[in-house]
């Protein structure tokens, strides 16, 4: 028989226990949970890109963000302390012909939800593009919306001490000291050298995708302040040595060293570089390098390269199949722009004709279909 005295203490045993702050206004009453909703339930966007408004409204203070690792799409504002807000949520272009998909996390408290978005793929022909024979739009920056470079195709390299050809500027990430060195307007990048406090500084941009092989050209207007020294080129994905592992120059230019209205196109790998004097190199004479746009480029496949400007072949290096040395041009590179400052091929320079601008219209982006 079970006394009186274990059936009042399993009675107390077995009531609810009620926790402080668990409830509102005491009771037996669960705690709310917070709660998000949003309009619309879905979001989706074209190729060209552009803002998004999503209408949130949440029990509390809430924070929106892009899924991890997405470059394409960013969210303002990113924290909110009021209850209802709309979320601008900007997507980039997207320049391939496959859809993308992402998510954008609304969260209040411990509570999370998950708003779809859809990017269309480009179209075939919805761009004014004109296409190598053979080959398809894989990628490109028209540079068509002021202000700075995009980040999520876009990085810096930063810092000075020479880069190996004993140049003098220092290399800035976008800006330095409130001047803009990388900056779109009217359609086109502005890539400057300017003169800030004692030092001169520059950008050194490269793109976050590498492509083995491919089609690449850029419309270019390049400087001719002596000293001034830009280029567009590209360079190993995987790169632990130069000359060894590859180097591809598609355009460069320098007045203090290869005259007014000169540029050339070369290749750099163990067997042929500057350094020892057996360099692949052709420079060619085109009028109005820094005064009207020139639109340079390089084909380059399992067995050759070949350089154009406007079109016209004026290079072509092969693959004399001799092995890494003589071919590292196998591997995924990355496209680079940049204007260096004096150094062995800036040559003399002239600061009081500072600022130096460099000009791309446009980077496209070609693969084999």
């Amino acid at each position: 028989m079970i006394s009186k005295r274990i059936l009042s203490l399993f009675a107390i045993l077995s009531s609810p226990v009620l926790l402080a702050g668990s409830c509102d206004g005491g009771g037996d009453e669960p705690a709310k949970q917070e709660s998000i909703t949003f309009s619309p339930t879905e979001l989706s966007c074209t190729a060209a890109g552009g803002s998004l408004t999503l209408a949130v409204n949440a029990s509390g203070a809430f924070q929106a963000f892009p899924a991890d690792g997405c470059e394409w799409v960013t969210v303002d504002p990113s924290y909110s302390a009021a209850k209802t807000a709309n979320i601008t949520v900007k997507v980039g272009e997207n320049a391939s012909y496959k859809d993308r998909t992402t998510e954008i996390t609304l969260k209040c408290g411990t509570t999370r939800v998950k708003v779809p978005l859809t990017q269309k793929a480009m179209q075939k022909g919805e761009l004014e593009i004109d296409v190598p024979e053979g080959y398809h739009l894989d990628w490109h920056d028209e540079f068509d919306t002021d202000g700075a470079p995009s980040s999520s195709d876009w990085k810096y390299e930063t810092g000075g001490g020479g880069w190996g050809n004993n140049e003098i500027q220092i290399y800035a990430a976008g800006s330095q000291n409130g001047q803009q060195l990388a900056e779109i307007s009217d359609g086109s990048l502005k890539i400057k050298a300017m003169k800030i406090s004692s030092n001169i500084y520059s950008i050194r941009m490269n793109t976050k995708r590498y492509w083995t092989y491919g089609w690449f050209e850029a419309r270019l207007k390049v400087s001719d302040v002596p000293g001034a020294w830009p280029a567009f080129w590209m360079m190993p994905q995987n790169f632990t040595t130069w000359p060894g592992d590859g180097e591809i120059d598609i355009m460069e230019y320098a007045i203090s060293t290869q005259g007014k209205d000169k540029v050339s196109s070369s290749i750099h790998c163990k067997s042929f570089n500057h350094t020892i004097g057996t360099q692949k190199t052709h420079v060619k004479s085109i009028s109005g390098a820094a005064t009207e746009w020139h639109v340079y480029a390089c084909e380059w496949t399992a067995t050759e390269m070949k350089f154009y400007v406007d079109g016209a072949l004026h290079f072509t290096f092969a693959n004399d199949g001799q092995g890494y040395d003589h071919w590292p041009f196998y591997t995924p590179f990355y496209v680079k722009f940049n204007m260096a400052w004096g150094g062995n091929m800036g040559g003399t320079t002239d600061e009081t004709k500072l600022p130096a601008v460099y000009e791309i219209d446009y980077i496209r982006v070609f693969q084999k279909d």
